[in-house]
Order: structure tokens, then sequence, then C-alpha cells
């Protein structure tokens, strides 16, 4: 039930030891985690991000506090460099784009760093 943990790699912060940011960095773990998943009712929200991305950067700190916040909320980074093919499968052409999913399926998008928007977007889709 559930992926395998040891298939997932997290990417701790710093800032809230409490917490933690799933970070994927091959599409097979990424499709493996994904499927286990839909049979979940927890809300997922994917981060799609890039390094070279500055408003990406901007809305780092701030998808940190969420993570620490919205502890029953799954917090997912996907480098669109990395994982072309994710991105791709996602219609993601600009970032920072959240993707916010609940079984499989997609119940809301954002793109752009709109802090106040994606937390309305968060607490919205947690029932």
């Amino acid at each position: 039930m559930g992926a395998n943990i040891s298939n997932m790699e997290c990417y701790p912060y710093a800032s809230s030891q409490s917490s933690h940011i799933l970070t994927f960095h091959s599409t097979a773990k990424w499709k493996a985690h994904f499927d286990s998943s839909k049979g979940m009712n927890k809300l997922m929200v994917i981060d799609f991000t890039a390094t070279w991305c500055g408003p990406c950067k901007y809305m780092d700190h701030v998808v940190q506090e969420f993570a620490a916040k919205y502890t029953e909320v799954e917090f997912i980074k996907i480098d669109v460099d990395e994982l072309m093919g994710v991105s791709q499968e996602f219609q993601v052409q600009a970032m920072p784009a959240f993707i916010l999913m609940r079984k499989g399926k997609v119940v809301d998008k954002l793109v752009g760093a709109k802090t106040e928007e994606l937390e309305t977007l968060i607490e919205k889709h947690l029932n």
C-alpha cells in the first residue's frame, strides 16, 4: 500500500524540520509514486520548477512554509529540465506551475508566483 519510501528521494528543508517535500529524479520513480497515489484521497500539490527560474526560486520558501503548515497535503517538486516527459504530460509551459491533484486527477492548476492564490487553492481542495 503506497509507494516504497526507498524509491523516493525527499528534499528536506532546514526551515521546516517537521515537514518535507518529495522530489523525483527519475520518471520511473515518479510514475510508481503517482500510480500508488491514485487510490488515496490525499491532496497532492506538484510544483513544476527549474533551477534557472527566478520566480521559482521566490516560490521555494513559500512552498516550504506551506508544506510545514499543511502537513496533510503532499508536496512534490519536479524539475522540468530533469523530468521533461513528466512536465510535458502535465502540459507545463511556464514556471512556476502548480498542479493540484487528488486520486490521480487534476483538480486545479496555477501558473506563476502567486502565493495567496496558491494557498487559496490548497484550502479549497483540502476537504
